[in-house]
């Protein structure tokens, strides 16, 4: 009885435990255990560190842009104002100075306010930019007034100097050409040797002031070859000329026989119809330059001992061609020996108007000879006239009053004086025809098959 009596109050104890107050139903519960295998784990010191280290390098870098940033900012607006300079002025940076040194001379000449601002700028420009070539160059540079850094930078580095010019006419002989490099004082440097006759291309050639000479050599040779390579394709080849340096020899006598354009093709076309009729071409030029070399001036009159020497280049005892040029011809005349006049004239001789009277016969050459004389007699005469006055004689030109010149004529006792020179080189020089010897004989030279030689005017030196 006992037994029943604790019973329901076991039953009941057990229902009233598993009850819950309201109060206690909206309480949260307890969180769930953590799951068995996982282990609590602390942060690792090494990935912390890590951490540190990277946020660190990001700030410096940020400071760091932010620092670059501001220089270019500030160096790029000095870059942009106007410099110090109130009026135009000439700078010349010589060859072989660096950036710095470039620098230190633009702030002493009073052109820019800093150097390290330049030279930062200048490095910069050449970041940003990209630029293949932003070296600053040598040479000789205007800088416009006010002109920015930048403007300065941009002149320099794009070469933009001051030209300069000079001027190598036509039949003048390689030593001629190395001499007049020499004489010019915005050149620098030395000429190794005489470069080798008919290799240079007479032209005007511009350059910065303080650039070789040699590199002036080098630019008329690889002129010379460029026009040669592409003329010697447009031959004919029924000319009686094998190679280029044989075109550029027949040539260089041509461009001393006449300094007049429109005569070029028919003294060519009359020295190619004597080397096709076997007549030997009794050329005065080749007698001098076979005397003098590359000189090119023999300062006196040629003599008959002159024409009757043994040269290689004297053309009234050789047949056809000498072994080389006399000259550097221009590229008019290289024209002209290729495209040669067609004409069946043998002889020319100086007319007194600058040109040349042309003859197919030796008949009217000799007329022509004979009208020559009496000019050449008219200028002995005045000069006679004006030494007998006390006035100093004007040197004829090629325009006016010619300078004495003789052909040897079938029957003349007269010898055949000096060449002409080139009328617009004035180093070339024009040689004063001279009596023959005392000593001369009666009998002329004379082309093969007894014609004698033709004759021309001296030209203005």
């Amino acid at each position: 009885m006992s037994q029943n009596r604790r019973r329901p109050d076991a039953t009941r104890t057990a229902r009233t435990a598993g009850a819950r107050s309201p109060a206690e139903r909206l309480a949260p519960g307890r969180a769930p255990s953590r799951p068995r295998g996982l282990d609590a784990r602390e942060p690792s010191r090494v990935v912390s560190g890590f951490v540190h280290v990277i946020s660190g390098v990001l700030t410096i870098a940020l400071v760091g842009m932010l620092i670059i940033g501001g220089t270019a900012f500030v160096i790029f607006n000095q870059y942009e104002s106007p410099g110090p300079l109130t009026e135009v002025r000439t700078v010349i940076i010589p060859k072989g100075e660096g950036r710095i040194a470039i620098a230190e001379r633009l702030e002493r000449e009073g052109i820019i306010t800093n150097r390290w601002t330049f030279v930062g700028g200048h490095l910069l420009q050449g970041f940003v930019s990209h630029r293949k070539n932003s070296e600053l160059k040598a040479g000789e540079y205007q800088i416009k007034e006010h002109a920015s850094m930048r403007d300065v930078i941009d002149t320099l580095s794009e070469g933009k100097s001051i030209l300069y010019k000079t001027t190598l006419p036509e039949g003048l002989t390689s030593g001629q050409i190395v001499e007049r490099l020499r004489a010019d004082p915005n050149l620098t440097g030395e000429i190794a040797m005489i470069p080798e006759e008919g290799t240079l291309l007479p032209d005007t050639y511009y350059y910065s002031k303080g650039a070789s000479r040699q590199e002036i050599i080098d630019r008329m040779q690889g002129e010379m070859q460029k026009a040669l390579s592409a003329l010697w394709e447009t031959r004919d080849p029924d000319l009686p000329i094998r190679s280029e340096k044989e075109l550029v020899t027949f040539a260089s006598i041509v461009e001393k026989e006449t300094g007049r354009a429109d005569e070029r093709e028919r003294v060519a076309g009359v020295f190619y119809n004597r080397l096709r009729k076997g007549m030997r071409l009794q050329s005065d030029p080749t007698i001098i330059y076979g005397i003098v070399g590359t000189q090119g001036v023999l300062g006196r009159g040629i003599t008959r001992a002159d024409i009757d020497a043994k040269s290689p280049y004297n053309t009234y005892q050789i047949n056809g061609l000498p072994p080389g040029p006399i000259c550097n011809p221009g590229k008019s005349s290289l024209e002209a020996g290729l495209k040669p006049a067609k004409t069946n004239e043998l002889y020319f001789v100086a007319d007194g108007t600058g040109g040349h009277a042309f003859s197919e016969t030796l008949k009217d050459h000799n007329s022509a000879v004979q009208k020559w004389r009496a000019v050449e007699k008219q200028a002995r005469e005045k000069l006679s006239s004006d030494a007998n006055s006390n006035a100093a004689p004007i040197p004829p030109s090629a325009g006016d009053a010619p300078a004495p010149a003789v052909a040897p004529v079938k029957g003349s006792k007269t010898a055949k004086a000096s060449s002409s020179g080139h009328s617009n080189a004035s180093d070339a020089g024009s040689q004063a025809d001279a009596s023959p010897d005392d000593d001369a004989s009666d009998t002329e030279p004379r082309a093969s098959g007894g014609v004698p030689l033709p004759v021309r005017k001296p030209k203005k030196p």
